[in-house]
């Protein structure tokens, strides 16, 4: 069934082109058909023959002589539905998800990667469940509590609601979310577990953090704690707390002690990785215990809980490395 529909133009798309601004007006209409009745007359401005290239005026009139179900509304393209399925869930409720984020994959779009990280995944899944919508008026777009490097796993929270995401991140700044990691390093302690205090100055550019032993003009202090879990073959399995956020703080400082991590390009060394055979560094957040020291309000249900990776890939292995 044809249908007369009509547009005028407006100071916005004055000395647009006329197919550019039926594309735009009408995007289901394919792009054969428009020039087809663009020259058949069933698309005409100010009731006159329309051609292809005419640049329009404000105040034209655009009438459009063909069927209704051109002017069917055309659904959202989102582009995080072009992300992957495949989304590890360590826990969930209505206010909030722990993610077990996979080594490689980035937590944020970037310049080399937009459609396929771990914020675009939560994205779809939620919205294929039903519990977000973009289209909605004031939707609250879940959002990424922390982040972890690309070539880091573990567990990242994502808040699915505005209250949820403001509570947390205030806790994470208060330090009330305790994060535990796993890691392998080249070397044997002499102290089985300590608390290491150092300083540290970040290279913006490079995105690499210098430490030091002492202050130095511009730098931040770096304290990270530790404890050996296994030892053999001149490699120590960690579990490391962190008691500040630094950038790469595990890496440069454990580095800096003169042990650095297994698969680590940056901070470690070529000589000690490549015996080895392994390119992906050995440093996985496994555990977070909700430790709440004053009001959480309607998260205050989480205070006291812990959640822990059960298979963390690098642990099964130590330390039988080839």
């Amino acid at each position: 069934m044809s249908a007369i529909k009509s547009f005028t133009v407006g100071k916005n798309d004055a000395g647009q082109r006329l197919d550019k601004f039926i594309s735009k007006a009408v995007p289901a209409l394919p792009q054969s058909l428009m020039y087809k009745y663009i020259r058949k007359k069933r698309i005409k401005v100010n009731s006159s023959r329309g051609e292809i290239s005419q640049k329009l005026c404000e105040g034209d009139v655009i009438e459009l002589y063909i069927n209704d179900e051109f002017f069917a509304p055309v659904p959202e393209k989102y582009d995080f539905l072009t992300a992957s399925k495949n989304l590890g869930i360590v826990y969930e409720d209505s206010n909030l998800m722990l993610l077990d984020k996979p080594v490689g994959l980035l937590s944020h779009p970037d310049e080399g990667e937009y459609n396929d990280t771990l914020i675009t995944r939560v994205k779809r899944y939620l919205y294929e469940n039903g519990e977000y919508n973009p289209a909605d008026e004031n939707s609250f777009a879940p959002a990424l509590v922390n982040r972890i490097d690309r070539n880091t796993a573990g567990i990242v929270i994502a808040a699915k609601k505005a209250a949820s995401l403001r509570i947390l991140n205030e806790k994470l700044k208060n330090r009330e979310i305790e994060k535990f990691y796993l890691c392998v390093t080249h070397g044997i302690f002499e102290k089985k577990a300590d608390v290491l205090t150092a300083y540290m100055t970040k290279d913006e550019k490079k995105n690499k953090v210098t430490v030091y032993k002492d202050p130095v003009p511009g730098s931040k202090t770096m304290k990270t704690g530790y404890k050996v879990i296994k030892e053999g073959k001149g490699l120590s399995l960690l579990e490391v707390e962190l008691f500040t956020g630094r950038t790469h703080q595990i890496r440069a400082h454990l580095a800096f002690e003169g042990h650095p991590l297994v698969g680590d390009g940056k901070y470690g060394t070529n000589a000690l990785n490549k015996p080895l055979g392994y390119k992906k560094q050995f440093l996985c957040s496994y555990k977070l215990r909700f430790a709440f020291a004053t009001d959480a309000g309607e998260l205050d249900y989480l205070n006291g809980r812990e959640y822990e990776l059960k298979d963390v890939w690098f642990e099964k292995e130590f330390p039988d490395f080839e």
